[in-house]
């Protein structure tokens, strides 16, 4: 069992790299269990 298990994060995307990047990182928080919300920026 993950220590991430049942967690909640929250995703700020500020854009550029940093938006093809967050796919990764949202595959591998909700693979360990976590909720994942996101939220972008206008830019």
């Amino acid at each position: 069992m993950s220590k991430l298990q049942g967690g909640r994060v929250l995703l700020i995307v500020s854009g550029g790299i940093a938006a093809y990047k967050a796919l990764e990182l949202i595959r591998l928080l909700r693979a360990a269990g976590c909720l994942v919300t996101c939220v972008l920026t206008d830019n």
